[in-house]
C-alpha cells in the first residue's frame, strides 16, 4: 500500500505588503524574483542608528521620531521579508550584510511596538528556514532574545500571534540547541501551539465584530452630539479625517496578515486566525521527514518502492527519517501531554456559520472566510501527519479512530458540491487516506458505506489536482484489500475493479496510473470474493493488454515528466505488474477449469 504523503509547510505565501501575487507568479513560472535586499538592509541600519541616538532629546521630541523610525523600519523589515521570501540570493545578503543583529534588536522591542516585533517574527521564521549559515550567527544573547519573545506574559491575540511565529522560528533553531535542552525547547513550543489551538476562533471572530459595531456605534453618536453642538455642520478637522479612513479602508481588503494600527477588533481577529493557521504549520513541520521531499512523497506511491525508499533514506539519512519508528520520544510526549491530536480534530470542522454570515456581509470582514476555510484545510493536512506517526492509543483508541472516520465522511458528503473546492478535497482525502492506512493495519472496522466510496472516487478522480487523484484512487486500494478479505462483497469489489482499470486507461499522470495500479495489486492479491470479481470483470486480459501501453508511456515519457525517483517508482509498478499478471493466470487457469 502507497504510503500516505506528508506535506511540509514552507514559508508563509501572503505577506503584509501585500506582495503574494508576484510571488506565486515566481513560484509557478519557477523562478525567483532577483531583488537585491542591500537597500532594505541599508535601511534597516539607518534606523537602528536612528533608534540609538533618540535617548537625548526631550521626552516627546524623542517618542515621535521613535514612532517615525519605527514605522519606517517596520516598512523595511516588510520589504526585506518579502524579498527573502522569494529569492535565496537576497537571503545570503541577509546572511552576510549582519541583518540578523538589527532585526533582533527590533525584536527585542516587542513590549512596546509588538507590530513590529511580528513583522520581524515572520521575517526571522522566513530567512531561519533551511538556512545553516545564518544558524552559526544565533549566539546566546541572540536565544536569549527569542526566548523573552515567545515567553512574554502579553494575552492579546496579536501577543499570542508573535508567540506563535517566534516558536516556528524556534523550531527552525532546533538544529543548534543543545540536546539536553531539546525536550524542555519542544515543550515550551507546543505549549504555545496548543495555547493558540485552544481558542474558538469562530467566536472570537463575532465578539470582535460585535465589539467594533458598538465602538463604531458609540463614535457616530458621538460625532452627532459634537455635530449638534456645532450647529449640525462637520467641523474642518472632522472633514479632514474622513479622507485618510476611507483609504486605510481600501487597503485593509488588500492585506491578509498585518494591517495599520487602527481598526483594533479586525486587527485582533485577523491575528488569532493567523497565529492558528501558523501553528497547525509549524506541527506538520514537526512531523516532517527529512528523507523525501514534498513532491516525492505525493509521487512515492507504489508500496514496495515506497518501503524501499524509506528504508534508503533511513540508512543515508542517519536515522532522521520521521516514521512512527524514530518520532522523538520529546515530540511525541509533547504532542500527546498538550492534547494536540484533540485539538486539531476540533479544528477540522466546518468554520463557524455565524461568523461567516457576520463576514460575508462586511468588506472588510470577508477576507477572514478564506483564513477560517485555511485553517481546516491545514488542521486536516495536520491530522494526516499525526495519523501517518502516531499508534492508535495516543488517538484516542479503535472508538476514536471510528468516530474520527465518521467525522471525516461527514465532512465531505454534507457538501454536495464538495469537489468544487480543490484544496479541501486534497486536504480531507489525505487525511482519510491516511485515516483508512492505520484503520486496515490494526484490523479496525471502516465506517465508510460503498455507495460514499463510490461518490468520493467519482467526484475526485476528475479533479485537476494530482494529489486528489493519488488519494482517491489509494483509498480504493486500502478499502478493497480489506472487502477482499470479507464474504459478500463479490459486486463492490467488481465496482472498484472496474473504476480502477478506467483509471489506469484514462489518466493522463503516470503517478495516478501506478498508484492505481498499486490498488489493483492490493485489492485483488488475495481471497476467494476478490478472485470471483477479478474473473467476472475479465482483469487479466485488460492487464495483459495494458502492459506494453504502460511500458511505452514509461520509455516516451519518462525523462521529460518525472525525477528519478518517480521512475524508479513507476518501473517498480512495471516490474510488479508484470508478477500480478503470471498470479492471475493461475488464478484464471484455476476458476475456470
Amino acid at each position: 500500500m502507497g504510503k500516505s504523503r506528508t506535506k511540509r509547510f514552507k514559508r508563509p505565501q501572503f505577506s503584509p505588503t501585500g506582495d503574494c501575487q508576484a510571488e506565486m507568479a515566481a513560484a509557478e513560472n519557477g523562478t525567483e524574483r532577483e531583488e537585491d535586499d542591500g537597500p532594505a538592509a541599508e535601511l534597516l541600519e539607518k534606523c537602528s542608528a536612528g533608534l540609538d541616538s533618540n535617548e537625548m532629546p526631550p521626552q516627546e521630541k524623542k517618542d515621535q521620531n521613535r514612532n517615525s523610525i519605527e514605522n519606517i523600519a517596520n516598512e523595511a523589515v516588510n520589504v526585506l521579508w518579502n524579498i527573502c521570501e522569494c529569492s535565496s540570493r537576497a537571503v545570503s545578503i541577509f546572511n552576510k550584510e549582519g541583518c540578523l543583529e538589527i532585526v533582533l534588536k527590533y525584536l527585542s522591542r516587542f513590549p512596546t511596538n509588538v507590530g513590529l516585533a511580528i513583522s520581524v517574527a515572520y521575517c526571522l521564521q522566513t530567512v531561519t528556514e533551511d538556512n545553516i549559515e545564518l544558524l552559526k550567527s544565533f549566539n546566546a544573547p541572540a536565544l536569549h532574545v527569542l526566548e523573552s519573545a515567545m515567553l512574554s506574559p502579553g494575552s492579546s491575540m496579536e501577543y499570542m500571534l508573535l508567540k506563535t511565529l517566534v516558536a516556528g522560528t524556534v523550531w527552525n533553531l532546533k538544529d543548534i540547541i543543545p540536546s539536553k535542552s531539546q525536550a524542555e525547547i519542544i515543550n515550551a513550543i507546543l505549549k504555545i501551539l496548543s495555547e493558540v489551538l485552544e481558542m474558538d476562533a469562530g467566536e472570537m471572530v463575532i465578539q470582535m465584530k460585535a465589539a467594533e459595531t458598538q465602538r463604531l456605534k458609540t463614535a457616530a453618536e458621538t460625532e452627532e452630539v459634537a455635530a449638534s453642538a456645532n450647529g449640525g455642520g462637520l467641523t474642518e478637522d472632522a472633514e479632514m479625517e474622513e479622507v485618510p479612513h476611507t483609504r486605510k479602508v481600501r487597503r485593509k481588503t488588500f492585506i491578509s496578515d498585518l494591517l495599520p494600527p487602527t481598526d483594533k477588533e479586525l486587527r485582533e481577529a485577523i491575528a488569532v486566525l493567523t497565529a492558528q493557521q501558523t501553528a497547525l504549520e509549524i506541527i506538520v513541520n514537526m512531523c516532517y521527514s527529512e528523507g523525501p521531499s514534498d513532491d516525492e512523497w505525493e509521487e512515492l506511491s507504489s508500496s514496495d518502492e515506497s518501503d524501499a525508499f524509506m528504508e534508503h533514506c533511513f540508512s543515508e539519512g542517519g536515522g532522521q527519517l520521521l516514521s512512527p519508528l524514530c518520532l522523538s520520544h520529546e515530540i511525541h510526549s509533547a504532542l500527546t501531554n498538550c492534547l494536540i491530536p484533540k485539538k486539531i480534530f476540533e479544528k477540522t470542522a466546518f468554520p463557524n456559520s455565524i461568523a461567516v454570515d457576520i463576514c460575508s456581509k462586511n468588506p472588510t470582514w470577508k477576507p477572514l472566510i478564506r483564513k477560517m476555510n485555511t485553517i481546516q484545510c491545514r488542521a486536516l493536512v495536520c491530522l494526516q501527519s499525526l495519523l501517518s506517526l502516531l499508534d492508535v492509543e495516543p488517538l484516542g483508541g479503535a472508538p476514536a479512530l471510528q468516530a474520527l472516520a465518521q467525522h471525516l465522511s461527514q465532512l465531505l458528503f454534507s457538501q454536495p458540491d464538495f469537489a468544487k473546492h480543490v484544496d479541501f478535497l486534497e486536504a480531507v482525502s489525505s487525511a482519510l487516506r491516511a485515516l483508512l492506512q492505520t484503520m486496515a493495519s490494526k484490523n479496525i472496522s471502516q465506517c465508510m458505506t460503498p455507495d460514499q466510496l463510490v461518490t468520493l472516487c467519482r467526484a475526485g478522480i476528475h479533479s485537476s489536482n494530482v494529489g486528489v487523484r493519488v488519494n482517491v484512487v489509494s483509498i480504493l486500494g486500502i478499502t478493497g484489500s480489506v472487502l477482499a478479505k470479507e464474504d459478500g462483497t463479490l459486486e463492490t469489489l467488481k465496482t472498484i475493479g472496474c473504476f480502477l482499470l478506467d483509471v489506469i486507461t484514462q489518466d493522463p499522470s503516470l503517478v495516478v496510473v501506478g498508484e492505481a495500479l498499486d490498488a489493483l495489486f492490493d485489492v485483488f492479491a488475495d481471497g476467494k470474493e476478490a478472485e470471483r470479481a477479478s474473473v467476472q470483470i475479465k482483469l487479466l486480459s485488460a492487464l495483459k493488454e495494458f502492459q506494453p501501453v504502460f511500458k511505452m508511456k514509461i520509455r516516451k515519457e519518462g525523462r521529460s515528466k518525472y525525477s528519478p525517483d518517480q521512475l524508479c517508482v513507476l518501473d517498480n509498478v512495471k516490474m510488479n505488474l508484470r508478477r500480478f499478471v503470471a498470479y492471475q493466470e493461475t488464478v484464471e487457469k484455476r476458476l475456470t477449469t
